[in-house]
């Protein structure tokens, strides 16, 4: 059977898929950074396939939620979600035909790609918001209202019942749970912990081998790993600033603070070790990050290299 016009060799696309999770996984290094660019020159090809990949990964916002993060496992979901990303690589338009029936476990019931933000009125009047790069299950029965958030950043403000509803309303992470107890708050799911914001009422945390919980009151924050959580503290900062596309940083570290600026755009966000350590304050409007950027040459010794619209550096100028 002849290719269709304008096919990319199926193998050298999935290698092509291969490097974008890379890309996006939270391990790609330097060294990882020279083996891709030997990948792409290694033939008029390869060139082609990454380039293809860069508009795959421009018309999708950023990889499907799960895909990219930093867990490279070899699960089943992880190789169909690479089988079909490798699919809309080797063929465009007809490999858009299988992004149409990707699994479902690329997916969850609610998700954002890099940048957005959505609102959901739940099934009991609650609103759930997602943050940036995020994925929430919902789980609700006769017996509880369950969210699963398996990536990214939610806020949840519960919805007053009368009666009160007698299930409880929890949110599930990697760590444990969070009991919601009449309550607006955040939670984000971390590197091996989950984090928690509360900003009306109280919720009860609830790491998964504790022996007991911790209770967070308004204006309260901790992060919780699955055997503990850490003593409450002050929320330097309203913990739902993200809903105005706010991102804060006081004397932050700048390889720190380009970690939470490129969640909010897709591609990889590179900081030289050279700067690695400066320091940035200040509130930043993450809804263009190509600002943020320029804003960050401007005000530190610092310059930002396009190698192309998803793989940037930031280096000493």
């Amino acid at each position: 059977m002849n290719a269709a016009p304008g096919s990319i060799d199926p193998a050298i696309a999935g290698e092509a898929a291969d490097w974008l999770v890379r890309l996006h996984s939270g391990r790609f290094s330097e060294a990882d950074r020279q083996a891709c660019e030997r990948w792409r020159q290694r033939s008029a090809e390869h060139d082609r396939a990454w380039t293809r990949a860069q508009s795959v990964l421009a018309k999708l916002g950023g990889l499907p939620s799960g895909l990219g993060r930093a867990t490279m496992d070899a699960t089943v979901s992880r190789r169909a979600g690479l089988r079909v990303l490798a699919g809309l690589i080797a063929a465009a338009p007809a490999g858009w035909l299988a992004w149409q029936a990707a699994p479902r476990q690329w997916t969850a019931d609610y998700a954002t790609r890099s940048g957005e933000r959505r609102r959901i009125a739940l099934p009991d009047g609650s609103v759930l918001v997602l943050n940036t790069a995020s994925a929430v299950d919902l789980d609700y029965t006769g017996a509880q209202r369950l969210l699963r958030l398996k990536e990214g950043e939610i806020l949840l403000r519960t919805a007053p019942a009368e009666p009160p509803d007698p299930r409880p309303l929890l949110v599930r992470t990697a760590e444990g749970s969070v009991r919601a107890l009449g309550t607006y708050f955040t939670v984000r799911q971390m590197e091996a912990r989950s984090r928690v914001a509360v900003i009306e009422g109280r919720v009860q945390l609830l790491p998964r081998a504790a022996p007991a919980g911790v209770v967070l009151a308004a204006g309260q924050c901790a992060d919780f790993s699955a055997v503990a959580a850490d003593a409450p503290a002050a929320s330097p900062h309203p913990p739902q600033a993200w809903l105005d596309g706010v991102l804060y940083a006081d004397n932050m570290r700048l390889a720190d603070f380009l970690q939470e600026l490129s969640r909010y755009r897709p591609g990889l966000l590179r900081c030289d070790p050279e700067v690695a350590d400066l320091r940035i304050s200040g509130g930043f409007q993450v809804d263009d990050t190509d600002a943020v950027l320029l804003a960050v040459s401007r005000s530190l010794p610092v310059r930002v290299a396009y190698r192309t619209r998803y793989w940037v550096s930031v280096v000493p100028s």
